[in-house]
């Protein structure tokens, strides 16, 4: 604020510009398209503003004072970084128009995003990608506060979300499997069985609470986790983590099968339980139920349909 509190026109500065550029009120209240009584009421009030006169007007044309050649670069600078300012404001916020934001839990951002992606832009000319990989409480949470537009992550039609279905929805691109497996000895065979009687708890690598793969197993194996003969040895949100834990000996994982294919190819995890102990799971992607931006709408036709 200037003199009185009163409020700076950016106006001002650019009749200021226009003035110190002719030096005659006329022409520059022309250049403006401006009346020029509004024209030289726009300059008195920055002069007001600023304190001094910037304009020597006993001679013809018009000149800068001291104080006005002074202000001017400073002028001219301010309005030239605004300009850009505002190309570049805009520029971002179209680029953020045309970009897809995505969560996704940590082990689908690496099983199974890059390969479901691909098969996407292989229908479909896609803009900037951006995808931040966490577990699934996080990637709930930007879904919540609508940073994101999409969430791919685990889930099973017993298992609640916390997207719940006035606000959101999702479809199914993938299923999975969660298996029980463990590192094999010598041998090749398992190096723990739970379909067996154990002479001693078998060590399980458990999820942390904010994982979702671990809801899923605590919400459909409750008692089974909670019983002899499991005994629960490490606990870890990453999937990828208890698979290394896994293959290092330490115990059984209930691991995804896109996740550990190659590892039971090559046989260094194998089976750990029969088919009883298969968890079947949804590969899912949500959305808001709100209109999203065009390519993500023609994303989610894409995903939706296959």
């Amino acid at each position: 604020m200037g003199p009185g509190n009163r409020p700076l026109d950016l106006a001002w500065l650019e009749d200021f510009l226009a003035l110190a550029d002719s030096g005659n009120f006329s022409r520059a209240a022309q250049a403006r398209a401006i009346a020029q009584p509004a024209f030289s009421r726009h300059i008195k009030s920055l002069e007001e503003w600023v304190g001094v006169d910037l304009f020597n007007r006993s001679v013809q044309p018009v000149t800068l004072t001291e104080a006005g050649k002074r202000f001017h670069p400073s002028v001219d600078e301010l309005l030239q970084r605004l300009e850009t300012s505002r190309l570049k404001a805009r520029a971002a916020h179209e680029q953020e128009a045309m970009s897809l934001r995505f969560a996704a839990t940590h082990v689908l951002s690496l099983s199974f995003f890059p390969s479901w992606l691909s098969g996407i832009e292989a229908q479909l000319r896609l803009g900037p990608i951006q995808i931040i990989s966490d577990n699934l409480v996080a990637c709930e949470e930007l879904m919540l506060q609508r940073r994101i537009q999409f969430l791919l992550c685990h889930g099973h039609s017993s298992v609640a979300s916390r997207l719940d279905d006035v606000q959101f929805t999702f479809t199914r691109v993938s299923h999975d499997v969660l298996l029980p497996v463990t590192a094999p000895l010598a041998d090749g065979q398992a190096q723990h069985w739970i379909d067996d009687a154990p002479q001693k708890p078998v060590p399980v690598l458990a999820y942390g609470q904010d994982s979702g793969l671990g809801r899923i197993m605590r919400a459909l194996m409750p008692s089974a986790l909670e019983e002899a003969p499991f005994t629960t040895v490490f606990t870890a949100h990453h999937a990828v983590l208890l698979k290394t834990m896994a293959k290092e000996g330490r115990g059984i994982a209930w691991l995804p099968q896109s996740l550990i294919k190659d590892d039971l190819r090559s046989g260094t995890l194998v089976a750990a339980g029969s088919l009883r102990w298969h968890i079947p799971v949804d590969i899912r992607l949500y959305r808001p139920r709100a209109a999203l931006s065009a390519p993500a709408e023609a994303l989610w036709q894409v995903a939706d349909s296959t």
